[in-house]
């Protein structure tokens, strides 16, 4: 249970979308699925600046660039560290979150040097079951990836999707494997259905999903933040700030990669309500 109170918030943008050529099967950022979402090469910097100085409005801690497509490209990484110069000039103190798929080590420490200060690469599902979901890329090239932000010393953001259609088993299995990489933070992820995917259902309750939340607390000690992000409000709809009490202590605010998410000052206003605190500072 989080007791201490504090909550932390994170911002995601979506600096490009819908472009990826893998076959992911619960991804709508795939364009071998044709979900009707917003697709584009690249947002407007200035845009990108916008959506950050609005997100530390809104109490955000953390704020996530997020790219679509297996990994970095030359010039993919150039966008990225374009981007990533513009939000840190602005000096707003937030940590600058980086989400640009594999990534080897020199990419990696190419990113840190424009200010990135840590870098989000979740396993998805457990190492085992990967196949099943994805066909173009490796579970074995994402751990790979996530060590290599280790390597390079910025701080590692690993999580993973519930409701694919693994076992029980399977999700200890992930967790397992990203407490083997010793994250300092662990977003949750709860299968968000579309007709265009492969995938046509979560099949896991509300009261699985919170216990999901207890079991990765216990099996991920060391990671300050336990969070909540995609699939937040479809899995707990009305019991969503109850996962607090299951042993989260972050989530994402505001809108996710291709679903519209609450409106910040809706959170904000019920946490304050519940008592919690927003953590704004930088830790």
């Amino acid at each position: 249970m989080n007791e201490n109170k504090n909550i932390f918030l994170c911002a995601i943008s979506n600096i490009e979308s819908g472009t990826c050529n893998e076959d992911c099967k619960f991804c709508t950022q795939s364009v071998k699925y044709k979900a009707d979402i917003q697709r584009y090469k690249t947002k407007e910097i200035e845009q990108i600046v916008k959506e950050a100085k609005i997100a530390r409005e809104n109490g955000a801690n953390g704020f996530c660039l997020v790219t679509a497509g297996k990994g970095l490209t030359d010039k993919r990484l150039a966008f990225v560290c374009e981007a990533a110069r513009a939000v840190k000039k602005e000096n707003l103190g937030l940590i600058l979150i980086a989400c640009n798929g594999t990534a080897s080590v020199p990419q990696i420490q190419t990113l840190k040097e424009a200010g990135i200060d840590a870098y989000n690469h979740n396993l998805e599902t457990a190492q085992d079951y990967y196949s099943q979901i994805v066909t173009t890329h490796t579970w074995e090239e994402r751990y790979q990836t996530c060590k290599n932000v280790k390597e390079v010393g910025l701080r590692l953001i690993c999580g993973g999707i519930f409701g694919l259609g693994e076992t029980q088993e399977q999700r200890v299995s992930m967790l397992e494997s990203i407490a083997s990489l010793d994250p300092m933070n662990v977003p949750l992820n709860f299968f968000h259905p579309n007709e265009a995917l492969p995938l046509v259902k979560n099949s896991i309750s509300r009261e699985e999903a919170f216990e999901l939340i207890t079991l990765a607390r216990k099996m991920v000690p060391n990671a300050m933040k336990i969070m909540v992000a995609g699939g937040r409000e479809l899995m707990f709809g009305e019991e969503q700030y109850k996962i607090f009490e299951k042993g989260a202590n972050a989530f994402v605010i505001g809108d996710y990669l291709t679903t519209a998410g609450k409106s910040p000052a809706e959170d904000i206003k019920e946490l304050e309500r519940l008592g919690f605190k927003v953590q704004r500072e930088r830790n």
